[in-house]
């Protein structure tokens, strides 16, 4: 019989195990904005990187190792950590509640349940993004092996090489509504691509204002190009680099939860 109970020593081998997605499929679109917009949106202790570039993907998974099938996105933007490069994820929507979950909890990641399309018809590729009735996300993508800039190869292997950590912040705001249990951690983590299909091309991409998920602040300045993927993934365990300010955090502590705001 199952029991709200579990044995310690399955749960220590479940955690322990990092998370994998197979045959994974990620298009992945990236963009130059203005690097006042970075300064503006970026919590400390990071920093702003030299160029202000920020990467969102759509993505599928069909089969993972911790819950049924379901489709995630996410908003990227390079930052600095004492001389490290990383990217600070600022939004991430998601399609299934324990994915949610997981995620939110031990990793940090500011996920919110959506509804996400991604879908590909020969060397065309469509994706999208929708909360509360708002499209705010949405990528049509041509995979001709070209980037919408002619030097958008040569940036994007300059600042992200053959990958780069995650950071995060991990948090818990305080029962009686004043700030945090403990200071938030920022947290670094990193993934491995095991990659069978990889493919480059231009996209188009219509940014929508939400006032729950605000991805068009990051207003495009220059489109670099995108990639599609299909391989499998593994997300690996974390770690703590810094303990934060929780003052000075709490202007960025609300990711996670949509502004609501009542109205008579």
């Amino acid at each position: 019989m199952n029991s709200f109970i579990k044995n310690p020593s399955d749960i220590k081998k479940y955690s322990s195990q990092p998370t994998t997605f197979y045959d994974a499929q990620m298009l992945t679109t990236y963009w130059e904005t203005k690097p006042e917009i970075i300064a503006r949106i970026l919590p400390p202790p990071l920093k702003p990187a030299k160029r202000p570039l920020v990467s969102a993907f759509v993505a599928n998974y069909p089969r993972t190792n911790f819950c049924p099938a379901y489709k995630e996105a996410a908003l990227f933007i390079l930052a600095d950590f004492n001389g490290k490069l990383g990217t600070y994820c600022l939004s991430m929507p998601i399609s299934d509640g324990m994915a949610m979950g997981l995620g939110r909890e031990i990793y940090g990641f500011p996920k919110k349940m959506a509804e996400i399309e991604l879908s590909r018809d020969g060397d065309s590729v469509y994706g999208s993004v929708s909360r509360h009735g708002i499209n705010f996300f949405n990528i049509n993508a041509k995979l001709n092996g070209k980037f919408n800039a002619e030097d958008g190869q040569k940036i994007l292997t300059d600042n992200y090489g053959k990958g780069l950590p995650i950071f995060n912040f991990k948090y818990s705001k305080s029962p009686d509504g004043n700030g945090f249990d403990l200071n938030p951690r920022l947290i670094e983590q990193g993934a491995t691509m095991d990659n069978k299909v990889l493919e480059n091309g231009e996209f188009e991409m219509n940014l929508k204002d939400s006032p729950h998920d605000p991805w068009a602040e990051l207003e495009v300045v220059k489109m670099l190009g995108c990639t599609y993927t299909v391989g499998t993934s593994v997300l690996l365990r974390g770690s703590v680099l810094a303990e934060v300010d929780p003052m000075a955090f709490i202007p960025y502590s609300n990711s996670k939860w949509d502004w609501w705001e009542e109205t008579l």
